[in-house]
């Protein structure tokens, strides 16, 4: 039987919602936490710096991924340096290019050779994955997030793109694999059986956790239940035909 105790791989939260960053910093079981922009202003942050300075207050000693938004690639460093500052637990997000697909590797081993944690985002490729690896100081820790999530939408299996990522990767021993974007709790087990170093996940598939293991006879009679309980609570009712 699986458990979330057995698991090697380390489970990050995704998301930027203060009080449900704050709910899975209690869970031991999570080890990290990213964001991104699109996150933040999905939850309404206004204020970049002063989230990131009470998500930092709130969560001072496990790894937090924070990313640039600039599109220029000498904005970019300048916002890396910055944010880099903010503390020690702290990735600085780049993105693999810029909107004009202009690749970031000289900018990511500027940073990475002057000790910055990079988190290199939103690749898809194991092209990218070679490319990022090469720019990667081999004294720096670093994470490359690959989004399976995205190339399972694609109609693509990510699980051997994700397996051929963990061996890239072995060239650079202190850079680590995030399986960014999962779909469902079992991409879990899958990046776990890879040799992923870490998946990153929204707290809505955190939250099944609880479900591991689980008896599936148990399951299916709450399953019964639940559709049981709502179809009375509606008051759904079926009139009887009268007979001819």
């Amino acid at each position: 039987m699986r458990s979330v105790a057995g698991l090697r791989v380390k489970l990050f939260a995704d998301g930027a919602d203060l009080a449900g960053m704050k709910e899975m910093y209690a869970n031991p079981h999570i080890k990290g936490f990213t964001t991104n922009p699109t996150l933040m202003r999905k939850a309404g942050v206004a204020d970049y710096k002063a989230f990131a300075r009470e998500v930092l207050a709130a969560i001072p000693d496990r790894p937090i991924s924070f990313e640039v938004f600039a599109d220029e690639f000498d904005e970019m460093e300048r916002q890396a340096y910055e944010i880099a500052a903010w503390g020690k637990n702290v990735n600085v997000k780049i993105p693999v290019t810029n909107t004009r697909r202009q690749f970031s590797g000289p900018l990511i081993e500027r940073l990475s050779k002057a000790g910055v944690q990079v988190n290199v985002t939103a690749i898809l490729a194991l092209d990218q994955v070679r490319r990022v690896t090469e720019c990667l100081s081999p004294q720096t820790p670093a994470i490359v997030s690959v989004f399976a999530g995205r190339v399972a939408d694609t109609g693509r299996d990510p699980v051997p793109l994700m397996a051929e990522a963990v061996k890239i990767l072995k060239a650079k021993p202190k850079a680590e694999l995030i399986w960014a974007s999962p779909r469902e709790l079992l991409n879990i087990f899958q990046a776990d059986a890879i040799g992923c170093h870490i998946i990153t996940a929204t707290n809505d598939i955190l939250k099944k956790l609880s479900l591991v293991g689980k008896d599936l006879d148990s399951y299916s009679l709450e399953t019964v239940e639940m559709f049981y309980k709502d179809a009375h609570a509606a008051g759904y009712t079926i009139a009887t035909r009268a007979a001819a």
